[in-house]
């Protein structure tokens, strides 16, 4: 599909919402835009939360657990250390994707490598109810082995899905697609999304126009909720600047979501569980026990 036809799609997708992603302070001393899983934008179904972290020495993401989802860390800049409690231990640098299955329980730490400053993007996906309590898996993908496409002046790079006819090798246990476009200035792009997916954008720089030509760009750090439809179109009317965002969708599971902190499950029972099995270093935490990372 080119990347300026807008007369592809039965029923373009418009902005039904628009959330300005605030400063707030987590982990230990690092900050985070909180675009997702704030009380305007609590989640956005299979989607629990993404952050736009900043973070530098000694600050970051000590000793933590996750049960019953997945995250994916994307690194805009700098690289993040991370190691777990089954002896897994890595460092993601610019361009980078880390996309982890928790499943039935993980405990890992996420630290800046390095001095300086590191950002990045963090997207936590849900699993169904038959997948919470899968074995824990990563897939890892350097930043050149992320599939890429350019043309007309829109540079995509396809973390998860498909886009401008190439595909990503991520395997999504809760269907994904997960994109990087750039457009230069007075570019476009036209970008199909299955029907029945829910999707968002988020700005990274500069600002850009979502839907509908004639309405009112759009600036970083506000994610952008789409409504129903088979595709997006969205256009950097600048004279002068690029536009970067990322473009997330996904099948919604249409599931209850129970959360405590980093454990989601559907029912307040399995949350009790889940402590406890914390708590006692069972049922996939086992390794709790004797493990602090370095």
């Amino acid at each position: 599909m080119s990347a300026t036809d807008p007369t592809c799609f039965n029923q373009p997708r418009l902005v039904t919402k628009k959330v300005l992603a605030k400063h707030q302070h987590e982990g230990d001393g690092a900050v985070v835009r909180r675009c997702i899983g704030r009380s305007e934008l609590k989640s956005l179904d299979p989607f629990l939360m993404m952050d736009d972290f900043t973070v530098s020495p000694p600050a970051g993401f000590p000793d933590h657990p996750h049960r019953g989802f997945e995250t994916v860390t994307y690194m805009l800049q700098g690289g993040i250390t991370h190691q777990d409690f089954a002896g897994h231990k890595g460092t993601i640098h610019t361009g980078d994707v880390q996309w982890m299955t928790a499943g039935r329980g993980i405990i890992h730490s996420e630290m800046p490598a390095g001095d300086g400053v590191h950002k990045g993007l963090q997207l936590w996906i849900n699993l169904s109810s038959q997948e919470k309590m899968i074995e824990p898996r990563y897939q890892e993908l350097l930043s050149e082995d992320i599939p890429s496409a350019e043309q007309d002046g829109v540079e995509v790079r396809v973390i998860a899905g498909e886009s401008m006819g190439v595909r990503s090798p991520v395997y999504t246990r809760t269907p994904t697609m997960y994109l990087d476009f750039s457009l230069r200035p007075r570019s476009q792009v036209h970008q199909h999304i299955p029907e029945s997916w829910n999707a968002f954008a988020y700005i990274i720089e500069g600002e850009g126009v979502f839907g509908h030509q004639n309405k009112a760009p759009i600036s970083a750090n506000h994610v952008v909720v789409l409504g129903p439809g088979d595709g997006v179109s969205v256009w950097n009317k600048s004279s002068s600047k690029p536009l970067r965002f990322v473009l997330i969708a996904g099948e919604p599971l249409n599931e209850p979501v129970v959360q405590y902190g980093p454990f989601v499950m559907n029912t307040q029972a399995e949350i009790d569980l889940t402590i406890e099995d914390y708590q006692y270093s069972k049922n996939g935490f086992e390794m709790a026990k004797h493990w602090r990372s370095h």
